[in-house]
């Protein structure tokens, strides 16, 4: 039985179903950094079944857990006897599945690449223009709003603007720099890149589109999070506005930002304490959704 059928039904409701169902759900932002390990879980388990469903599209015939000899097949040093036109078949099994997944990896180094020539060139007009504080530990710069973001990569940087240093109260502004040093040491840049890499490439898919936008405003709650756990909801939550209006580099994180309605409600409300179990279930499935598309391809053999 080829499994290419089971493969397309299950890529297409990751691809759209799912992601409705997860934007409707209350825990996400209860638990951000879980779910943007499901937003990137279900993007990983669209592109591998996207990519067996096509290998199966192309050799209907073939099965990919016939061993040694399966896998060499798939790599094109095997062709079985008797199949019609074994040659392009061949071929074109490997080649459909090699260019989703070229096409994701080089989109991915791109995000990245351009990511970090917009912070270097930004890194070094900071370096010029603003002041380096050993007691912040971020660099100085003279803005008349108050604003502060992160340069995370190699070389990283929180910058805050002077403004935002003489009007937040010290505990607000430690506030805001323990979120960009959340970000930093997140290395939240690279989970962003990897959600505008599978943009890039199924930009129409529903997942795809809303797996970037809530890959970027749960990454900023788990910033938050981690300066919640040193500092009052109050005093994040007022630098977070006074701070909304404050424009933001390319490659950069803020801790502003067009998401500062929806973070702010989210501060400052009630938080509830986690469910373990539900937590378990939910970090389980993320790990086994894009491995099924490999046991519906390669079922366990039994006896």
């Amino acid at each position: 039985m080829n499994a290419a059928p089971v493969l397309v039904c299950y890529t297409a409701a990751v691809g759209l179903v799912a992601p409705r169902l997860l934007l409707r759900a209350a825990w996400p932002h209860r638990a951000p950094a879980l779910a943007a390990a499901v937003w990137h879980a279900l993007m990983a388990a669209f592109a591998i079944g996207a990519a067996l469903a096509a290998y199966n599209l192309a050799m209907p015939t073939e099965h990919l857990h016939a061993g040694l000899v399966g896998l060499l097949h798939s790599c094109g040093l095997h062709v079985g006897p008797g199949e019609p036109d074994p040659a392009t078949a061949d071929r074109l099994a490997v080649a459909l599945p090699a260019t989703i997944g070229i096409a994701l990896i080089a989109s991915f180094a791109f995000h990245v690449i351009r990511a970090r020539r917009a912070r270097t060139r930004h890194r070094e007009a900071v370096d010029l223009v603003g002041h380096h504080s050993a007691r912040l530990s971020a660099t100085v710069l003279p803005y008349d709003i108050p604003a502060a973001y992160c340069l995370p990569g190699r070389r990283p940087r929180v910058v805050i603007s002077d403004a935002a240093v003489r009007e937040l109260a010290p505990e607000q502004l430690a506030a805001v720099l323990e979120h960009e040093q959340g970000h930093i040491v997140g290395r939240h840049h690279l989970a962003l890149a990897a959600a505008e890499a599978f943009h890039s490439v199924f930009r129409r898919l529903t997942l795809a589109r809303h797996g970037r936008e809530q890959t970027a405003l749960l990454l900023e709650m788990v910033a938050d999070d981690r300066a919640l756990r040193r500092h009052s909801g109050e005093a994040l939550a007022t630098a977070m506005y006074e701070m909304a209006a404050a424009r933001t580099p390319k490659g950069a994180f803020a801790a502003g930002g067009q998401t500062v309605l929806i973070r702010l409600q989210r501060v400052l409300g009630p938080r509830q304490a986690p469910n373990p179990a539900f937590w378990g279930a939910v970090a389980a499935a993320a790990v086994v959704v894009p491995l099924l598309p490999l046991l519906v391809a390669c079922p366990p053999i039994f006896g």
